[in-house]
């Protein structure tokens, strides 16, 4: 079996036991035996160490864990969002790979949507004050300027 299904199978299931309620309980658990066991070892820095360590190790470890996890749910989420915009007619198909943007394109990409949110807001506001003088082209045009 490859490493990658190893490790995807690996994955899944910590982080499937990490997020029930026994895995709670059992750290709940381990802290009050930890400090229970305070007075035993005199509080002393290998009592300190001992709760310290593990936590870090475990810590450490649990990250790679969940960044995959995040990784993957991610992924799954924009080939999701893809499918969505690809299949609405008049949708642009421009944003299917927005994740690959730089950020400063991103922040450009927002503030146009900045403007077409402000325009679509001008136009609810006009249309429950009773001006409907048909507005509506100021937002079509905005959108149809969006999609170049």
């Amino acid at each position: 079996m490859k490493a990658s299904k190893v490790w995807e199978r690996f994955s899944h299931a910590v982080s499937e036991q990490a997020g029930r309620p026994w895995a709670f309980g059992l750290a709940l658990v381990t802290v009050v035996l930890w400090l229970a066991s305070g007075p035993l070892f005199g509080f002393s820095n290998t009592w300190q160490l001992i709760i310290n360590t593990s936590t870090t190790i475990i810590t450490f470890l649990m990250v790679f864990v969940i960044q995959h996890g995040q990784n993957k749910d991610s992924r799954a989420m924009e080939l999701k969002l893809n499918e969505l915009i690809a299949s609405i007619r008049g949708a642009s198909n421009r944003l299917i790979a927005v994740e690959e943007l730089s950020d400063e394109e991103l922040a450009e990409l927002r503030h146009r949507y900045d403007k077409l949110i402000a325009a679509a807001v001008d136009e609810e506001r006009d249309r429950r004050r009773g001006d409907d003088d048909d507005d509506r082209p100021r937002v079509r045009t905005a959108i149809a300027t969006q999609r170049g």
